[in-house]
């Protein structure tokens, strides 16, 4: 017969390493500094945080829906609908920090190398091919992305 303890001693499926190295890992870690200072928390919260969160898998995150005005009263910005579409468009686009790279930023060529297969080289003639098909984002392209997360719209292309 086994014994059981409570759930507050033992996390579910937590950690398989000892929190202290996890710990010294994260604190050294430079993306999660830059992943705390994106949140705006001190780098030794957010890892304690994330620590909370990794030693119980089962523990949801809260949520908590507050006003506009609400939030200008405890001295918070809100962010405007044009702000929310910039995140989701930097995002999408891997700019936000902690989120991994564009593929447009990769030396990746469609362009055939030796053997017509596409060349992963990044030479310097793949590379200014590569920056001058990447224009700007399109103003009217982005307002058309506005508006469909404005109407609650998934923004899939035909």
């Amino acid at each position: 017969m086994s014994q059981q303890g409570s759930g507050a001693e033992n996390p579910k499926r937590g950690l398989k390493r000892p929190i202290e190295v996890v710990r010294a890992e994260l604190l050294k870690d430079p993306d999660t500094k830059k992943i705390a200072d994106a949140v705006q928390l001190k780098l030794e919260e957010y890892v304690e945080l994330v620590l909370k969160y990794a030693q119980d898998k089962d523990l949801e995150p809260q949520l908590a829906i507050v006003s506009d005005e609400d939030l200008r009263k405890h001295g918070v910005t809100p962010v405007t609908v044009d702000d929310a579409v910039d995140i989701v468009v930097k995002g999408m686009k891997g700019e936000l920090p902690g989120s991994p790279p564009d593929f447009d930023s990769s030396k990746f060529s469609e362009s055939k190398g030796a053997g017509g297969k596409p060349s992963l080289s990044g030479d310097t003639a793949q590379a200014a091919d590569a920056s001058a098909t990447q224009a700007p984002q399109d103003e009217a392209e982005r307002k058309a992305l506005m508006d469909q997360l404005k109407r609650g719209g998934g923004g899939g292309r035909a």
